[in-house]
């Protein structure tokens, strides 16, 4: 699959929002921990991947009734669904002058036949992106961090409507994030998360 960067400015995949608010101090605060461990660019945003992944804890997991949005909520309060630990992990990337992208899949929903947007990240090195799945890891799913080949936490069927969006936003999708500032708490947002996204013309 190509991805396409709806931004042709690289700039705004560095850029700090209300949402991806890398300029805030728990974000920079976390930020300087993880950069004080790595090697290089790449050794931290691995481990940016990883702490997002493994620390904080995916609400629907945890059972955590509580709505994050902003990066550093996220961060600071330590809980989020799939796409609060993008934004966190986009906002960590950032941080340390990494270019980060969103990005989007349609899944199945549970087990029921409906579909929900899930989210991801998309990190660019040496010329190219590569998304990454920091959802946090269960029995079933195993999403790595990799340059090399995809280890997201699901495969698209596109016989069960499951499919790839191949966008990529500089700021989450306008959808998405309006069912994340509604939602009182994680059960209203489950009904309310977008199925799908409109195609990108």
């Amino acid at each position: 699959m190509q991805l396409i960067q709806m931004t042709p400015d690289l700039s705004a995949y560095l850029a700090a929002d209300e949402v991806i608010d890398h300029d805030h101090p728990v974000v920079r605060r976390t930020a300087a921990g993880l950069a004080r461990e790595a090697v290089d660019s790449y050794d931290y945003a691995r481990a940016a991947f990883t702490f997002v992944r493994d620390t904080i804890p995916h609400s629907q997991d945890a059972g955590d009734p509580r709505v994050t949005w902003r990066a550093s909520d996220v961060l600071e309060q330590r809980t989020g669904i799939c796409h609060a630990k993008a934004h966190a992990l986009a906002a960590l990337l950032r941080a340390e002058d990494i270019p980060a992208a969103l990005c989007y899949q349609r899944l199945r929903h549970d087990d029921s036949d409906g579909h929900v947007v899930h989210g991801l990240v998309a990190v660019r090195f040496h010329g190219a992106w590569h998304r990454q799945d920091p959802r946090g890891n269960r029995p079933g799913v195993d999403a790595r961090f990799s340059l090399d080949g995809e280890r997201l936490a699901w495969v698209p069927d596109p016989a069960a409507g499951e499919a790839d969006h191949p966008e990529l936003y500089a700021t989450p999708h306008p959808l998405v994030l309006a069912a994340l500032r509604a939602a009182p708490d994680r059960e209203h947002l489950w009904r309310s998360l977008p199925t799908e996204l409109p195609t990108a013309r």
